[in-house]
């Protein structure tokens, strides 16, 4: 029988279970970092990344809906994650669009649903699902650690070649540089919760099977993404 990891145990096994699955590896990751994405390549991506980042704000608020009273430090951080993404200086769906307007698509084409592809519905209605049906502790793992813990990982490979091989301004991408800082302190402090209240083997083992599908939920998400709109380019090329 599985025992109960102690703390530094389950926090390598959490790290584990999203090595090989880093959606920074991904073949569309790949090919925005050495540059070879033209402009409306980052236009198709934002028009799928608004659906999957839009709703996080919704996303935490079921999971704080499902988290006990008593869990006070877990559930100001959650407030404190929905007050960032909605209500700081500037919303960070504001910043996403702002990006995805120097990439030539607009706000319309952004918001419209008809625009992102399956794999996109597909993960947001994963999101949903975790945070609305899935323990406070369980649904932390997935979102805050399977997803958002990568983030920095991810954009700090494309945020230099955004300046250097693309030729984006600093207004154009704060975006990226917002969520290099933000989603590290967000990433770290669901770390926390999550080691501080799966304190249960069953609990633990869910924990890390959510992870587990957090990251490949999203390495897919971004392959899918290279499959849909930069493959298709490469093969008319040819």
């Amino acid at each position: 029988m599985t025992e109960l990891l102690n703390r530094e145990d389950f926090r390598a096994a959490l790290e584990e279970a999203i090595k090989g699955r880093e959606a920074k590896d991904a073949s569309f990751s790949k090919a925005w970092s050495e540059g070879t994405l033209k402009r409306h390549h980052f236009a198709r991506w934002a028009e799928n990344h608004y659906h999957y980042v839009g709703p996080f704000a919704d996303y935490l608020s079921y999971i704080y809906a499902n988290t006990p009273e008593r869990y006070t430090e877990a559930k100001d951080f959650l407030l404190q994650n929905m007050y960032e993404e909605e209500l700081a200086d500037i919303r960070h769906t504001d910043l996403l669009i702002h990006f995805a307007e120097a990439c030539g698509t607009t706000r319309e084409r952004i918001e419209d649903p008809e625009n992102m592809n399956a794999i996109t519905r597909g993960l947001q209605s994963w999101c949903y699902a975790i945070a609305m049906r899935e323990h406070f502790v369980v649904a932390t793992a997935a979102l805050i650690v399977g997803l958002e813990s990568q983030v920095p990982s991810i954009y700090k490979k494309q945020i230099v070649p955004m300046r250097e091989a693309y030729g984006f301004s600093e207004d154009e991408i704060e975006f990226f540089d917002l969520h290099i800082t933000s989603d590290e302190v967000h990433g770290e402090r669901g770390y926390q919760i999550v080691l501080d209240h799966a304190d249960t083997v069953e609990l633990q083992q869910r924990c890390l099977q959510a992870v587990r599908w957090g990251a490949e939920m999203r390495f897919a998400y971004t392959k899918g993404l290279y499959e849909s709109y930069v493959a298709p380019d490469l093969e008319s090329v040819a």
